[in-house]
């Protein structure tokens, strides 16, 4: 048995695991690559192995860094199935086409404007692309075991994070293996906690805050800090937010905040039409997460939800206090650039960050105080505050993850992946130091040996 890492490895991005047992080859995850321009080549660099040879895919989740290069995967030759939950083939049928519509959109707008290097500059798949891999896509419930080809049975094990995350536990050759996807955070205000992870001879552990403790601070006090302040010097708040996860859970809270009276009654708007979606799922999916259906609703309606590409264009020409909430969250693309272009000059705004940055994203750059990024070909001056909640993060930090794995038997071996080569380096030690494992950090394209 192998077990190639082909992504998510010294970066958080491109989660790809390979695994080759008893002449079957299997990949775990799908995503692409994002962040740093090196990475993002990636994308386009072809696989070390051809799809129509893999017999099977198994998702964690359905963020694109997990699942973003399937419709690229099923364009070149696989023509298997891609198991996954429920929730997650849902949130699929949503991220995949707006995937694909965002990079025809960018395309078509850098030969408009002609910045691109690239004559004519291309999309790296388009949404039919996206659209044509969703067949594939086969449905499994949380702890059911199945078959994903002869020789290997699974299941997917809940692991919080977003709905449908979970945890993949395979058993092949006798052995048995466990990836845990992106682990979710105990208490989360909507999704259930990760379940306790099984005993295993291999695990592979990811690591996006194997270096750093989540504060104790409330995020809802930090988010109506933020919203006061701003208001009160008759700004407007931009978030760029994460279609799947964040926006929900940022609903949520100020939802709960109107409902308190602990911030002003200022409108909210929803302009994307990929989280609004994804937002009406948690009325389909209330056995899924801790908010019933009619909670669900309320949360949702929490905000005006912005479709149609005039309405979010309109957004731009109001001056009184308002939210918006726009993807992308590491303003790597989508409406958000617009409204960024539009409002960052101001200093009486406030460009307001919930969630992880990548490195090499414009989030990550204005997070470290850049006053000005590059957005369409040119540069681009930012007056506006920028703020940033960190404790709305779904991941969980490296105590979180210890304290998952502390009821499990020592593995033969641990492999931390999905973290920043600090991150990763950090957990790998905790894991040594705390339980005594056999622990190692893989590189990009390792290929090592289950034995």
């Amino acid at each position: 048995m192998h077990l190639t890492f082909l992504g998510a490895a010294g970066t958080v991005t491109g989660s790809k695991y390979l695994l080759e047992v008893a002449g079957r080859r299997l990949l775990v995850d799908c995503g692409l690559f994002q962040g740093y321009k090196q990475l993002r080549l990636k994308n386009w660099a072809a696989l070390p192995v051809k799809p129509a040879s893999l017999d099977a895919v198994l998702l964690t989740h359905a963020h694109i860094d997990h699942s973003g290069y399937l419709p690229l995967l099923v364009k070149n030759g696989y023509g298997g199935r891609v198991w996954c939950t429920p929730g997650t083939a849902a949130l699929c049928e949503i991220l995949l086409p707006d995937s694909g519509h965002l990079q025809q959109q960018d395309a078509e707008y850098a030969n408009r404007k002609g910045f691109s290097k690239h004559r004519p500059a291309l999309p790296l798949y388009d949404k039919q692309d996206a659209i044509d891999c969703l067949s594939a896509l086969e449905r499994v419930e949380f702890n059911d075991w199945f078959e994903p080809c002869a020789g290997v049975r699974a299941r997917l094990r809940p692991a919080g994070h977003i709905l449908g995350a979970s945890s993949v536990e395979l058993e092949a050759d006798g052995q048995r293996l466990l990836f845990s996807g992106d682990l979710g955070r105990n208490d989360h205000p909507i999704l259930y906690d990760p379940a306790p992870p099984p005993p295993v001879d291999y695990l592979v552990v990811e690591s996006t805050y194997g270096d750093r403790l989540h504060p104790p601070s409330d995020p809802a006090q930090e988010l109506a800090a933020v919203i006061k302040r701003t208001a009160a010097r008759g700004g407007m708040v931009l978030i760029p937010a994460f279609a799947v996860g964040r926006t929900q859970e940022l609903l949520f809270y100020i939802y709960q905040l109107k409902q308190q009276g602990a911030i002003p009654d200022v409108p909210v708007f929803l302009d994307s039409p990929m989280a609004i979606n994804a937002s009406e799922l948690l009325q389909r999916f209330a056995s899924s997460h801790r908010l019933s259906a009619a909670q669900a609703r309320e949360v949702c309606a929490t905000a005006t939800y912005v479709r149609e590409r005039e309405d979010s264009i309109a957004l731009n020409s109001r001056t009184h206090p308002m939210i918006i909430i726009s993807a992308s969250g590491m303003i790597t693309g989508g409406r958000v650039l617009h409204h960024l272009k539009a409002r960052a000059g101001n200093p009486d705004n406030t460009i307001l960050f919930a969630g992880y940055q990548a490195g090499g994203t414009r989030g990550a750059a204005l997070l470290a105080g850049a006053q000005e990024i590059k957005l369409h070909g040119r540069y681009l001056r930012v007056k506006a505050e920028v703020a940033s909640i960190e404790n709305l993060s779904a991941h969980a930090d490296w105590q979180g993850i210890l304290d998952w794995l502390s009821a499990m038997p020592s593995p033969r071996q641990a492999f931390v992946t999905h973290g920043e080569p600090a991150a990763a380096d950090a957990l790998r030690l905790r894991l040594h130091e705390k339980f005594g494992w056999a622990a190692t950090a893989p590189t990009l394209g390792e290929r090592v040996h289950l034995k």
